[in-house]
Formats: C-alpha cells, sequence, structure tokens
C-alpha cells in the first residue's frame, strides 16, 4: 500500500503517518525528517538546506526527488510507503507518477488533513513542548510563511490527484484518535 499524506505544516501530517506504518508495517517517507537529518550532518548541503528551510522556503525539486527515489528503491519501502511532505508541487506529482510507473508501481490513497489555519499557530507554539525538542522551523513568523507557501504551491496540486480519484478528505481538527479512525477506514476499505 502507497499512501501520501497532505496538510498544511502543523495539520497533523507526521503524527498519523507514525501510526499508520506501525499498524500497517509501511515506511514513513518524511521528507522534513530526511532534509533535518541532513542539516544536523553539518555537510555543505546540509548548511545550504538550513537557510532555506529556516526561511520556510522549498527545497529544489531535484533533491527532494533524488532522495524519494532512492527510498522508494529499499527494500523497507517493498511492502508499501507513506510520503509525509512530498509531493509539494505539480512537477514533483508528476515526476513521483513517472518514478512509480518506471518501478511497476501506483499510489493507492492520497490523505489530506483539513484545518483551521488560525488553530496551526497554536499547534505549532505547543509541538515543541510536547516533542521535546526546539526546531528552528517552527515559529510564528516562519508558520506564516509556510503556510503561504503550502496554500501557493502544494493545496493547487490537489485537483491533480482527485481527478485520478485518489484524494480523501479528513477533518484534520478532529480529536487524534478520531482522525486515525477515518484513515484506517480508508485504507481497510
Amino acid at each position: 500500500m502507497n499512501l501520501i499524506m497532505f496538510g498544511p505544516p502543523g495539520a497533523g501530517k507526521g503524527t498519523q503517518a507514525k501510526m499508520i506504518q506501525d499498524k500497517y508495517q509501511i515506511k514513513q517517507l518524511s521528507t522534513g525528517d530526511m532534509l533535518r537529518g541532513e542539516v544536523a550532518s553539518g555537510t555543505d548541503l546540509g548548511n545550504r538546506l538550513k537557510s532555506i528551510m529556516d526561511a520556510g522556503e522549498l527545497v529544489s525539486d531535484e533533491v527532494i526527488i533524488e532522495l524519494i527515489a532512492n527510498c522508494i528503491s529499499e527494500a523497507e519501502c517493498e511492502k508499501g510507503f507513506i510520503l509525509d511532505g512530498f509531493p509539494r508541487t505539480l512537477h514533483q506529482a508528476e515526476e513521483l507518477g513517472n518514478m512509480l510507473g518506471h518501478m511497476a508501481r501506483k499510489m493507492d490513497h492520497v490523505i489530506v488533513l483539513e484545518v483551521d489555519e488560525d488553530a496551526l499557530v497554536e499547534r505549532i507554539r505547543g509541538r515543541a513542548g510536547e516533542a521535546g525538542e526546539t526546531r528552528s522551523d517552527d515559529n510564528e513568523e516562519t508558520l506564516i510563511n509556510r503556510l503561504k507557501v503550502y496554500n501557493d504551491q502544494t493545496a493547487p496540486i490537489l485537483p491533480y490527484y482527485e481527478e485520478r480519484g485518489l484524494l480523501r478528505k479528513i477533518d484534520g481538527m478532529l480529536p487524534i484518535n478520531e482522525v486515525t479512525a477515518k484513515i484506517e477506514a480508508i485504507l481497510d476499505a
């Protein structure tokens, strides 16, 4: 089973993807985690990525597509994968489709968590305290920019998946366990 989790920053995609990974034994691929790992490595690429991410901008399609293609090809993704934070542009969505076609694989579901953007600021403020760590991209100014980027560049690709009959919308403002139950109902159908 292969799926994509969509929603603005702070919508709960990562939380839900981890639960799906545990229950269905499919690999969560979070581009954010992959990129933060590269930043933490302190390489030249990591330092360049840090300045881009701290500003809330998107990393180039070429870098992201290469990271995703490498991960999807690994044995741990043989049973399936959950993409969290990819694709973010129509070009990436098209490239993902091409990649999967060459691998004789397909996307099974595209789940979008719909949320109230005003409530996202509160979620971002609380995230660092819950996780016990601080992310340099978790602040109000960066969130506002990330929401603008999401609305301008990512949200417009949702019709691409809707036209293919893959898009499923879930109210991301519901309690976490209710969101999980709705996702599981889609996956188990």
